[in-house]
Protein backbone atom coordinates (compact mmCIF):
# COMPACT_ATOMS: atom_id res chain seq x y z
CA UNK A 1 0.00 0.00 0.00
CA UNK A 2 1.08 3.70 -0.60
CA UNK A 3 1.80 5.69 2.72
CA UNK A 4 -0.62 8.59 2.69
CA UNK A 5 -3.61 7.54 0.86
CA UNK A 6 -5.55 5.17 3.29
CA UNK A 7 -6.71 6.88 6.74
CA UNK A 8 -5.97 5.38 9.96
CA UNK A 9 -7.77 2.02 11.04
CA UNK A 10 -7.60 2.25 15.11
CA UNK A 11 -9.14 0.39 17.79
CA UNK A 12 -12.49 1.76 18.70
CA UNK A 13 -15.44 1.83 21.27
CA UNK A 14 -19.41 1.90 20.08
CA UNK A 15 -21.82 3.11 22.56
CA UNK A 16 -25.46 2.63 22.82
CA UNK A 17 -28.02 4.49 24.16
CA UNK A 18 -29.00 1.68 25.95
CA UNK A 19 -25.49 1.56 27.62
CA UNK A 20 -23.71 -1.54 25.61
CA UNK A 21 -20.54 -1.18 25.11
CA UNK A 22 -18.74 -2.68 21.75
CA UNK A 23 -15.16 -2.71 20.88
CA UNK A 24 -14.51 -3.08 16.96
CA UNK A 25 -12.09 -1.59 14.31
CA UNK A 26 -12.52 1.82 12.32
CA UNK A 27 -11.70 4.86 10.95
CA UNK A 28 -13.58 6.78 13.42
CA UNK A 29 -13.21 7.09 17.01
CA UNK A 30 -15.77 6.55 20.05
CA UNK A 31 -19.07 5.96 18.28
CA UNK A 32 -21.98 6.71 19.81
CA UNK A 33 -25.72 4.84 18.31
CA UNK A 34 -29.05 5.24 18.98
CA UNK A 35 -29.94 1.13 18.53
CA UNK A 36 -28.19 -1.78 18.61
CA UNK A 37 -28.58 -5.90 18.55
CA UNK A 38 -29.23 -5.79 22.64
CA UNK A 39 -32.37 -3.54 22.55
CA UNK A 40 -33.59 -3.75 18.63
CA UNK A 41 -36.98 -5.03 18.63
CA UNK A 42 -36.26 -7.73 16.26
CA UNK A 43 -33.51 -9.37 17.98
CA UNK A 44 -34.92 -8.52 21.82
CA UNK A 45 -38.61 -10.16 20.70
CA UNK A 46 -40.57 -7.28 22.69
CA UNK A 47 -42.12 -4.57 21.07
CA UNK A 48 -41.12 -1.28 22.28
CA UNK A 49 -43.67 1.70 21.37
CA UNK A 50 -42.68 5.11 22.39
CA UNK A 51 -44.78 7.87 22.28
CA UNK A 52 -44.28 10.88 24.47
CA UNK A 53 -46.29 13.55 22.09
CA UNK A 54 -49.61 11.41 21.97
CA UNK A 55 -49.27 11.39 17.81
CA UNK A 56 -51.22 8.41 18.10
CA UNK A 57 -53.96 9.62 19.75
CA UNK A 58 -54.36 13.00 17.87
CA UNK A 59 -54.62 10.72 14.87
CA UNK A 60 -57.34 8.33 16.37
CA UNK A 61 -59.46 11.26 17.50
CA UNK A 62 -59.08 13.19 14.39
CA UNK A 63 -59.61 10.67 11.57
CA UNK A 64 -60.56 7.59 13.90
CA UNK A 65 -64.37 7.47 12.59
CA UNK A 66 -63.81 8.68 9.50
CA UNK A 67 -65.21 6.20 6.78
CA UNK A 68 -63.14 5.76 3.61
CA UNK A 69 -65.13 6.22 1.18
CA UNK A 70 -65.68 4.00 -2.17
CA UNK A 71 -64.09 4.96 -5.40
CA UNK A 72 -66.47 4.66 -8.30
CA UNK A 73 -64.96 2.87 -11.67
CA UNK A 74 -63.90 4.90 -14.62
CA UNK A 75 -66.53 3.79 -16.38
CA UNK A 76 -69.21 4.61 -14.08
CA UNK A 77 -67.60 8.10 -13.17
CA UNK A 78 -67.78 8.43 -16.87
CA UNK A 79 -71.77 7.02 -17.72
CA UNK A 80 -72.35 9.50 -14.32
CA UNK A 81 -70.96 12.73 -15.85
CA UNK A 82 -72.72 11.65 -19.56
CA UNK A 83 -76.52 11.10 -17.53
CA UNK A 84 -76.15 7.85 -19.14
CA UNK A 85 -77.13 4.66 -16.97
CA UNK A 86 -76.23 1.15 -17.53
Amino acid sequence: MKSGKHPEYNETTIICACGAVYKTRSTRENLKIGICAACHPFFTGEQKFIDTAGRVEKFARRYGSVKASRAQTPRAAHSALLGKKR
